[in-house]
Order: C-alpha cells, then structure tokens, then sequence
C-alpha cells in the first residue's frame, strides 16, 4: 500500500508539527502547544521503548480522556508501538478477556480505574505489566526518557499498526479493528470537515473509540488546528465548555446530541462559535432541534469502525435517509439469495410493499481490500469477509432515487406470521410521536413461535403518553405494517447504551418484559398495562407450548 496522500503516517503529521507554537491541545486550564506537544509525545515515544518486551509491542490504555492518552498514542506513532483502547465500561473477566484477546504487554491505568483491574483475579493479567498513570513508577519512567533521550523510529505507516480499537460491542462481543498509522493519517486528509488552522474542535466522546480520533483528533492534526478535550461526555457540561473553549467543530456518537437538548433551551446556545457538528445515530427530530436552537450545521454520517464504506448525507436526502452512496464505495444492498435487492415499492399512503424482497444487508464489494482486519480474530474475520466483499451486518433499502434508508443489524430481523420485516422502519413511526424523544423496536420470543414486536420508548421530558393515546396514534399511521404494531411497549426512563454512547439492544432483548417499567400490551380491545398476572400466564403459554427455554428467564439463566 503506497501513500498517495502529503503524509503517509500519523508521524509525519507529527513532526510536520514540531516547530509549530500554535495551540494543540486544550483540556481543563491546560493549553499544549504542537511544539509541547510533539516533544512530550517524544518522550513517550522513549519510555514504550523503555517498557518494550519480546512479543507484541502492545500497550493497553485504560483511562478517561486525558492529555496522557494522546500523548501516548502520538508516543506509539513515534515509535512503533501499538495502543489498545481498553473499554472503562467493560467489567471482570470480560475485561481481563479484552486485554488478553490483544495480547497487551503492558497496561497503563488512569486515575480512578485502578479498581478495575483490582477487580480482576490476578492470574487473568498474568504476564501483563500494570502501571498507574499517576504512580510513581510510570512518573519515573516519564522522566528517565525525559532526561536521556533516545532515537526512535516509527516504521512506514502502512506496516505500523498504531492502533486497536474495539467495536462498540452492540450486536455482540466486541472485536478489536486494526488501524494503521497510514489509516488514521489518510482519514485525516480525507475528512478534514472544512476545517482550519483557527478552528477549535471540541471532543468528549471516549479516545478508546475510533470517533474521537478519526472525527475529531485527526482532521485537526492534519490542519495545525486545535482539540479542546473533556475527560468524559456530560450534557450540562457541553455548553460552558464549547463558550470556554470558543469551539467552532464538535464530533457526537449515539444519544449525544439528544441528551444535550434535554438540558434546560438557553439563549446563550445561539451565541457560541459553533458552525459545524459531525457524527453518527442521532435521530432527525435531535439534529433539527439540534440546528435550531444552535444555529450551526450538524452532518450525520453512516459508517463503522471498520472504516470500509461511508455514505454522507447531503442537503437533497430525504429526512430520515442515510443519504446515497458514492458509487467508487461499491455499496450494494443483498438479499439472502445473494442477488442485490430490488428498490423498495411504496403504496400511495407511504407504506413499503416489498419489504421482504426490498431489505437486505450493505455489502461492500472489493471492500476486504480496504479492512484492516479485525485482531486475532479468525471467526469474525469470516464472518465479515467473504469472496473479496465486506459484509457491514447493517439492513437496509433503497428507494428509486438511490437514497440508502438503514433497517437495522442484521441481527434486528423479526419474523410474526412467517413474515420477516426489519425493525428500523417501524422506529422512525413511533418517533413521529410528539412525545417520544426515542424509540427502540426489537423482537422477543412469542409464547407459541416465531418472535413478537417490542418497544422501548424514551419519552421526551415532562410529556407523558397513556394506552388510549398509543391506539391512536399507531391507528392513523398509514405506512404501519400489518405485522409491525407492537405487541408490548415499555415507557423507560433510560437506554441502556454501550461504552461509545450507542444503544445496546442486547439489554432490552434479555430483558423483555421482565422489568419494574410500566408495560403496555396489545389486546384485542387495544393496549392496557401489562400486570404480574399477565406475566404469569405469558411463562405458563411458553411452558405449555414447550418454548420454555426461549423465555427470557431461561435464556438468561440457562
């Protein structure tokens, strides 16, 4: 892989900025300089070297965001090390499994983690050498490499694995995705946002996760702008900091901008610096709400962490699309046959015809010559990559214009009656409702077979919604299948999301109706409150049609 691009590695980009006394990097009351920054960096570069063994030169970071985690990836860019972002939010032993799995040789925790790996039996990280942040022994090997410098050379950024960061792990196990140096740097002359050297980008999505560095750090390394960094996302926080910071850019995953809107309107939210916010999973009703009381352009894009395809949304896609794919991607949407899905068909009341035929996954092909892989990870490997194509395990469709409209994951099919439908079309209806703010829609087991239709709904602050209201809003929604009325709806007061901030469905699926949650259910008379009655007659149909081990109890507690 030859870089046709200024810069082929994150170190180059680097030490094109050694000179530079622009600011880098702002966290807190601490301002970076690129020049400060690159000659920490330096210094980082020398104590991984210090800490090398035999083995992968692999170094776990457990940490918030933090000065420290930047330096050391920059540090690895240096020198040739790789930086495993280690997800804070994971526990036990499926931690102890991701350090492990990534074979790190050394592990460095900051503040406030260590409980963590104290939480882990120690002969799960036998054989990995735990450092704390802010302990003596990592100070002392800071200012060894500080006092004596030492050479370091990184290798040329196609061959040098800088990072691996782990999937959001919201359709199962997360896996950990190689990322060049070479990736990163050409991500970052790619997607440059329209950025410059006086913008001031505002991060608080976690560094463990490909969006904070891709969307955010990358772009401004390349333009000699400036990160202004918190150590961890919060809602009331995000307009003081953005006037703090004067921030012009800010990059957003999941339910960011939705917590964000729920923060009390201030009239200060139109007179920040802000022009431009850029990320992925925000609803329509939350980027619109967003752009109104902000006053500044929010991009959503689809991608992955995998970083083989991109579809942008551009200002004729339709609300609600994904946006159209650029043809040199080689996106296509295929069916279980193997053929590419026909374009859907809609009825003059806007509701899709064809879904069966219409909806199938987004395959890349050629696509497996752009991913880097997944680390360690044979299973996975096979399961995306297949005769040259990437298979993202994201549903789609496509209308006749070409617009992509995402359905689900590929593990969001539901079958009622023998039929099959996806759940993201039945999401966007529920969220026309003024008072749901989100809606999640997943299948669960029905007591006799196949799946039934369930609903999470996230109610907008302050609004409310009955059962009566619920029959009626679902009776006026022309384009509402027949198969997809929700048989149960649970009013939540919360989502449960995973480390990156997207919604983990897996949660809600084991949870089903086994919850404290007011419950709604379908009855031939309309929805009525699903009591502990009828919670014992749903376990007792499941007995009594032998799908006991399909329960939710069961499956949870086999």
């Amino acid at each position: 892989m030859t870089p046709s691009f200024p810069h082929g590695s994150v170190a180059e980009l680097l030490l094109a900025r050694a000179e530079d006394d622009h600011p880098a990097l702002l966290f807190g009351a601490e301002t970076l300089t690129w020049r400060e920054f690159v000659a920490a960096a330096r210094v980082r570069a020398g104590a991984l070297t210090a800490l090398r063994r035999p083995g992968p030169w692999h170094v776990g970071v457990l940490m918030d965001n933090d000065p420290e985690y930047l330096l050391l990836i920059a540090g690895a860019a240096l020198c040739g090390a790789t930086v495993v972002g280690v997800n804070p939010t994971r526990r036990g032993a499926e931690l102890a499994a991701d350090i492990r799995a990534t074979d790190c040789q050394t592990l460095v925790v900051g503040p406030g983690h260590r409980a963590l790996v104290d939480g882990v039996d120690a002969a799960e990280l036998a054989g990995v050498d735990v450092l704390d942040a802010d302990g003596e022994r990592y100070r002392d090997v800071i200012a060894r490499a500080q006092a004596h410098p030492v050479a370091t050379t990184a290798p040329p950024g196609a061959e040098h694995v800088l990072l691996l960061l782990f999937t959001s792990g919201s359709t199962g196990a997360p896996k950990a995705v190689v990322c060049s140096s070479y990736r990163l740097a050409v991500i970052g002359q790619l997607n440059r946002h329209g950025l410059t050297r006086d913008d001031v980008a505002y991060n608080a999505m976690p560094l463990f996760h490909g969006n904070a560095l891709m969307a955010a750090w990358a772009p401004i390394l390349v333009v000699g702008g400036t990160l202004a960094m918190r150590d961890r996302f919060s809602a009331s926080g995000f307009l003081p900091d953005v006037e703090r910071f004067g921030a012009t850019f800010f990059n957003y995953v999941g339910r960011a901008l939705s917590y964000v809107l729920a923060q009390p309107e201030d009239p200060r939210e139109g007179r920040t610096r802000l022009r431009y916010g850029f990320g992925t999973e925000a609803s329509t009703r939350d980027r619109e709400e967003f752009v109104r009381r902000f006053g500044c352009r929010v991009v959503e894009s689809y991608g992955s962490s995998e970083g083989v395809c991109a579809i942008l949304r551009s200002p004729d896609t339709p609300p609600g699309a994904l946006g159209r794919p650029d043809p040199q991607m080689g996106l296509e949407i295929v069916g279980s046959s193997g053929a590419v899905c026909p374009p859907a068909a809609f009825g003059p009341d806007g509701r899709l015809l064809n879904a069966a035929e219409a909806i199938g996954e987004i395959v890349v092909r050629g696509g497996a010559a752009r991913f880097e892989g997944y680390y360690n990870n044979p299973a996975a490997m096979a399961a995306k990559v297949r005769d040259g194509d990437f298979w993202t395990g994201d549903l789609a469709y496509a209308d006749a214009e070409g617009h992509y409209w995402f359905a689900g994951r590929s593990s969001d099919w539901i079958r009622v009656d023998s039929e099959n439908f996806a759940t993201a079309p039945i999401e966007r209806i529920l969220a026309r409702h003024p008072a749901v703010a989100t809606a999640v829609v997943y299948g669960v087991p029905d007591p006799r077979t196949g799946d039934e239709v369930m609903a999470s709904l996230l109610l907008v602050p302050g609004e409310s919604l009955d059962a009566a209201e619920l029959d009626r809003f679902l009776d006026a929604q022309p384009d509402l299948g027949t198969k997809w009325r929700p048989r149960l709806v649970r009013l939540v007061d919360e989502l449960p999301l995973t480390g990156t901030g997207k919604l983990d469905k897996q949660v809600l699926r084991g949870e089903a109706w086994l919850t404290d949650d007011l419950l709604l259910h379908a009855t031939p008379d309309g929805y009525r409150p699903f009591t502990a009655a009828d919670r014992t007659a749903r376990e007792a149909s499941f007995a009594a049609h032998g799908r006991l081990a399909l329960h939710p109890t069961e499956r949870q507690h086999p």
